[in-house]
């Protein structure tokens, strides 16, 4: 028995910012690090502006504390996701309506907890998903303290993971913007997936007939054969694009395919995969497209790219939804779009046990705490690969995720 015996909460920041999604796809241009124009999503005060989040503590009897953070995704209010979250809006909620119900709390165990947390209605309505991540976050950790082990073996046995082993998870990297010079950071750390590259934009990023993108691609190729140090290491491409191919060519499949079809020969001799090509504006459709996309490029030996899901597929429900209709290869288990991250870890095993490729995403704009808990969850989960967060600037994410798991591993291993 293990009880929380205080529960703070404190508004700090992320690795990133909020940006307006839909303003930045209507055109919106950058005029130095931030957007020019007016924002077009409900409770944005500016098309970019600093991320929130709300720093959770939870003070266990024995004088330990476990932490959670509240963050949502960059691109807080599009794709059907919970609006805008602001963290003294969070700290009010957190300090009148949740404080009294986590004292005196036994934290032997989380699972039970985390799923009480997440379906508890409060003025009519769940939580927002930043507070049910950050909460679940800091619930799974003050398990994991009490009993001094690591989160990710908390997980598996909770779970009834019965493998013995731990392995390393392959680590996905993004470069925002800076899409040139983070990739060579890359090469020089041998990341083992690159480079995301946030395709969001037609104009100045993908070409109206997908030219640019595909320059880019070939670069990329170019500059790893040029730059690595051992033939033999060969990187996947995962390119983010946001919809935006569909968009160029107006949601015609075949197009799209044919389109794919050559970024892969550009591409080769490495795999690729496209995050996002179509985004239909629900999700139905959204999941009909992947799913006719797939089946499309599975009749093609000649053809080496695989399809990610991610927007419009947010929650536990849509993530068995897209996996049950093979609604692309891989589904990216979009951490704080989940809420709890019991949810994150059901997810996970979903896509593991229907042969549906698991990544446990997420995005920039989180924190240190949520990054580590949510890679100790792909260790114990094997996720097919685990994102590099937060921030945007390639080093920081990096570092984080992978020396996370090289702690996590080797105290594991320690004990075996």
């Amino acid at each position: 028995m293990m009880k929380i015996v205080n529960a703070l909460c404190t508004p700090g920041l992320t690795g990133f910012y909020f940006d307006d999604q839909k303003a930045i796809k209507q055109g919106a241009l950058m005029d130095g690090f931030t957007y020019a124009g007016e924002p077009l999503t409900d409770k944005f005060s500016a098309i970019r502006q600093a991320g929130e989040s709300l720093l959770m503590m939870l003070v266990l009897e024995d004088g330990q504390v476990a932490y959670g953070d509240a963050a949502a995704v960059q691109y807080s209010g599009a794709g059907g996701r919970d609006p805008l979250f602001l963290a003294e809006e969070g700290k009010h909620f957190f300090e009148t309506h949740l404080r009294s119900k986590l004292i005196g709390l036994d934290v032997a165990t989380f699972k039970g907890h985390a799923e009480f947390f997440d379906t508890l209605i409060i003025e009519g309505k769940k939580l927002h998903t930043a507070m049910r991540y950050g909460l679940s976050s800091a619930l799974l950790q003050a398990t994991a303290k009490a009993q001094h082990k690591t989160v990710a073996e908390v997980v598996r046995k909770e779970y009834g993971l019965k493998k013995q082993t731990y392995d390393p998870v392959p680590i996905f990297a993004q470069t925002g913007d800076e899409r040139y010079s983070n990739v060579d950071k890359m090469i020089i750390k041998e990341v083992d997936v690159m480079p995301h590259a946030l395709i969001n934009n037609i104009d100045t990023k993908l070409g109206h007939n997908g030219e640019l993108l595909k320059e880019y691609v070939q670069w990329m190729r170019n500059r790893i054969l040029d730059k690595r140090r051992r033939e033999d290491y060969l990187p996947i491409f995962h390119i983010d694009v946001y919809g935006t191919i569909g968009i160029i060519f107006k949601e015609d499949l075949d197009a799209i395919y044919r389109y794919l079809k050559e970024l892969s020969a550009v591409a080769a001799p490495f795999s690729l995969r496209i995050e996002g090509p179509v985004d239909a504006g629900e999700r139905k459709a959204t999941m009909e497209a992947l799913r006719d996309l797939r089946t499309k490029l599975d009749a093609d030996p000649d053809v080496h790219v695989e399809i990610v899901a991610d927007e419009w597929c947010n929650t536990l429900e849509d993530v068995k939804y897209f996996t049950d209709h093979k609604a692309g290869h891989m589904i990216q288990v979009k951490t704080p779009d989940l809420g709890s991250v019991h949810n994150v870890i059901e997810a996970l095993l979903y896509c593991r046990q229907h042969e549906m490729g698991a990544y446990s995403g997420g995005t920039c704009n989180e924190t240190n705490i949520s990054a580590e808990i949510t890679t100790s969850i792909a260790i114990a989960c094997e996720a097919r690969q685990c994102l590099a967060k937060p921030g945007m600037g390639a080093d920081e994410g990096i570092m984080i995720v992978k020396n996370h798991m090289a702690r996590e591993l080797a105290l594991i291993e320690s004990r075996r």
